[in-house]
């Protein structure tokens, strides 16, 4: 495994105010640092779900880990072929290769920061996700971008049963 050293010089200083919004509700993004703000560092976002919205779709990274840590609320998190609960202040990484997906919890709402490390030049990806929601791209435009984003779709019956309100 090789060593990611970051190369950037001053601190990165992201103010809520300044961050760019994607989405709108039940599915709101905040943009807080991409990977060529943090030398390749980490890339990081604030997902808000409301009332059990999906957030993302089962899918990997081949070369980055993912960091989940509960802001507020409830929210399920698919790892490998196990759903969690994740509650206001639980931490979840996912490794590189793993297999994982989010969503607000049925019912409740849920506040997250996201952390890929190392960072992936991601945030074009989030806004392409925008227009495919609002129906100016189509959704296999995503099947194109899978290695230049590291995000590879997935499928995953237990994150589809566990989102039905099935047993798992």
């Amino acid at each position: 495994m090789s060593l990611v050293v970051p190369n950037f010089a001053e601190s990165v200083i992201v103010r809520s105010a300044d961050a760019e919004v994607i989405g709108r509700a039940p599915t709101t993004m905040r943009l807080l640092a991409d990977s060529s703000a943090t030398g390749g560092a980490l890339s990081a976002q604030r997902v808000t779900l409301t009332d059990g919205a999906d957030g993302a779709a089962p899918h990997h990274h081949a070369g980055s880990a993912e960091l989940f840590y509960l802001l507020d609320g409830r929210a399920q998190l698919l790892s490998g072929d196990e759903v969690v609960t994740a509650e206001r202040g639980d931490l979840v990484v996912v490794p590189p290769g793993l297999a994982h997906a989010f969503a607000a919890a049925p019912g409740h709402d849920a506040d997250i920061l996201i952390v890929v490390t190392p960072g992936v030049e991601r945030f074009e990806y989030f806004r392409q996700l925008e227009r495919i929601a609002y129906g100016k791209q189509p959704p296999e435009s995503l099947l194109e971008v899978q290695e230049l984003y590291d995000n590879h779709l997935r499928t995953s019956a237990v994150w589809n049963d566990a989102r039905r309100g099935r047993a798992v």
